[in-house]
């Protein structure tokens, strides 16, 4: 007699449908089509100088700076730099260079002199616009040093400078910017961002008009923004976070954007909330955490908010909680991606549990396919099972800038982009993102996620933050250190101490044998934690430099 046959067993595999169909049209003509529609509302708004926009007026700006890198010679193909903390004028550059079919080149505010050559070589700017300073870099200084040495810069526009309010003084022909819009295809390169890679020159990932206008869209149709919306981005502007779902977000659905300073300060967002009632609330979760703790926090009148993304790395249980219950964002979106995605693949949504916005990335995008693949065979792994995510769809970009190889490392035959993230999808599709491939840590033949052991250290009622890292050892290989902050007044953390809250509720081998208290982690930019460098400092100052090279040998 046979057996009745085992219930097949779900791959790790989802599409997005969607009523609402794809955008066909350039960054340009959506936003053309928002200020018909929007004209006389608030479009921008920038505290720290006290400026603010209607769409219409936007508009009016942005035509007259096109004409004006019309007037200059830049056009269609021609890469733009932008090299600035979060400004007006850089969001004026935006979607200048989308209306005439320039690249914008997005360069990291916190690069020196020999990043910024590279950018500026690699991928051919023409024309540089550039704040003078910020914080403690001299850019005017660093581009004047690496100017000789790069052969394709032609322009060099520096804000407040005269060069800068000349490019809105042109007598341009408003014809030859409808000419120049007539031209553009929504397939066409319009963006370049250059990825943080941790060994080696960052790769410049080239979006289309396509990529990340829908991207925008679509995040911000999951945070059921309407014109009504109002969106504080204290996230900067030169990673997709800033400028795709901060404002193409915004103007596809003509919301406004508000500035509430140059770079994150937790006291200048919780004020621009308060005083531009402020609907939504951007963050990667060192930000919200940093928020939560300002000084005075319970004083802010943040009724308005309701609803907000934080992203940009995992974000920790118990501060989601917070940023609910504490913040009012009752429709906070938890947002999953990369920068080579343009950037969001999966996201939470209004209606979802609270257990499910807690506890996952959500699940995939509109118009986006996404799978978990075994990264040894590439095959799908069942539902339930570890493996990397991969993503497929309109927002995967068109290759590294002038890197094909790099580009087909990445993107495999099947258009299929590898994210070098490890993830579990559940039978409903949800996805959980438990590192990244090369932060695992192996310790004795097991297999370690530190995202696993960070989660349960945030219960610690003194731990503010953690991150968990690998450092050599000589009999597992590998051994575990977690780097912790405390919170105000409360003792430092000890090893001893660290094992005895561990004991009984992880495994042995999954509990840290090294504890070191710092006030801050070395970040990105962007507020990723940089967990290369801290393995770095680790080995210097656990004296295992000797092993450390010896794995290598």
């Amino acid at each position: 007699m046979n057996s009745p046959a085992a219930t097949p067993v779900l791959p790790s595999y989802a599409s997005g449908t969607s009523d609402v169909p794809l955008l066909g049209d350039t960054i340009g003509d959506n936003f053309d089509r928002t200020v018909a529609a929007c004209g006389d509302r608030d479009a921008l708004v920038d505290l720290p100088s006290g400026r603010r926009w209607t769409y219409r007026e936007l508009k009016a700006d942005i035509d007259a700076l096109a004409l004006g890198l019309l007037a200059k010679g830049v056009s269609k193909g021609d890469r733009v730099g932008i090299w600035a903390p979060n400004c007006p004028e850089w969001t004026l550059t935006q979607y200048a260079t989308a209306k005439i079919g320039a690249v914008l080149v997005n360069i990291n505010p916190a690069y020196r002199a020999h990043e910024l050559e590279y950018v500026l070589n690699q991928s051919g700017i023409r024309m540089l616009v550039a704040a003078e300073s910020f914080k403690t870099s001299d850019y005017a200084a660093m581009i004047d040093e690496v100017r000789p040495r790069c052969e394709s810069l032609s322009d060099v526009v520096l804000l407040q400078r005269p060069e800068w309010t000349a490019l809105f003084e042109s007598d341009g022909d408003a014809e030859k910017l409808d000419a120049a819009s007539r031209n553009l295809s929504a397939d066409d390169p319009i963006n370049i961002q250059y990825t943080s890679g941790t060994t080696g020159f960052p790769k410049g990932a080239t979006l289309s008009h396509h990529n990340i206008l829908n991207n925008g869209f679509f995040v911000g149709e999951l945070c059921n923004y309407t014109e009504r919306d109002r969106i504080c981005i204290p996230v900067p502007f030169y990673h997709c976070f800033g400028m795709v779902m901060g404002n193409l977000a915004a103007t596809s659905h003509g919301a406004c954007m508000v500035i509430p300073a140059p770079g994150f300060d937790p006291k200048s967002s919780l004020e621009a909330v308060q005083a531009e009632r402020c609907t939504s609330l951007y963050g990667v979760p060192t930000m919200f955490i940093a928020e939560l703790a300002e000084d005075g926090f319970d004083d802010y009148d943040l009724s308005t908010l309701r609803t907000g993304i934080m992203a940009g790395s995992p974000c920790p249980v118990e501060v989601m909680k917070q940023v609910i219950e504490r913040m009012g964002m009752a429709e906070v979106s938890i947002c999953y991606g990369m920068t080579e995605t343009s950037p969001v693949s999966t996201q939470t949504r209004a209606d979802d549990t609270i257990e499910r916005r807690v506890s996952t990335v959500g699940r995939v995008g509109p118009h986006l396919e996404v799978k978990v693949i075994d990264p040894a065979t590439g095959l799908t792994v069942p539902r339930g099972e570890p493996g990397e995510l991969c993503t497929r769809g309109y927002s995967v970009m068109l290759g590294y800038w002038n890197q094909p190889d790099k580009t087909s490392e990445a993107i495999d035959s099947a258009r299929w982009m590898h994210t070098g993230d490890l993830a579990v999808m559940d039978d409903a599709g949800y996805v959980n993102i438990t590192g990244r491939i090369k932060d695992m840590v192996i310790r004795g033949g097991e297999n370690i996620y530190p995202r696993e052991i960070e989660e349960f250290l945030y219960t610690h009622p003194d731990v503010l933050d953690a991150q968990v890292i690998g450092v050599p050892d000589a009999k597992y290989g590998e051994e575990l250190m977690a780097w912790v902050r405390m919170r105000e007044g409360a003792e430092p953390l000890t090893a001893e101490a660290l094992r005895e809250f561990c004991q009984g509720k992880l495994a042995h081998y999954k509990i840290p044998r090294y504890v070191r208290v710092v006030d801050d982690f070395p970040m990105t930019v962007t507020g990723k934690v940089r967990k290369v460098e801290m393995r770095q400092q680790a080995v210097e100052l656990l004296g295992l430099k000797d092993l450390a090279e010896s794995e290598h040998a």
